[in-house]
């Protein structure tokens, strides 16, 4: 119960510490049906970022952003373990930290 109440107020500390160093951005489709969290750019690479509050891992949006914008990485953040799907990483929410490393080796 802590960490599940927790988790939105830890999203939103963390994105007032980053939107100074790193722009973020949200993605929706056009029919409204799939949203990806956060976009964010890194130089030239533009990585979407989906949030997941619970270890369900379906990434039926992640997905569809794939399918049209054809990223070379995609990151899910979620209550599950650290997980490489070749073009998807799944990365554990305390893990967060670690992202700049992770996408600074791929």
């Amino acid at each position: 119960m802590f960490i599940t109440t927790k988790i939105p107020l830890f999203f939103v500390f963390l994105l007032q510490k980053c939107e100074k160093l790193l722009p973020i951005f949200y993605w929706s489709a056009e029919t409204g049906t799939s949203e990806i969290d956060f976009i964010i750019q890194i130089d030239n690479r533009i990585i979407p970022v989906e949030v997941k509050a619970s270890e369900n891992l379906r990434a039926k949006s992640i997905k569809i952003y794939r399918e049209k914008y054809s990223p070379e990485i995609g990151i899910r953040l979620s209550m599950s373990d650290y997980r490489n799907e070749g073009w998807l990483i799944n990365l554990p929410l305390y893990a967060l930290p670690a992202l700049p490393e992770i996408l600074s080796q791929k």
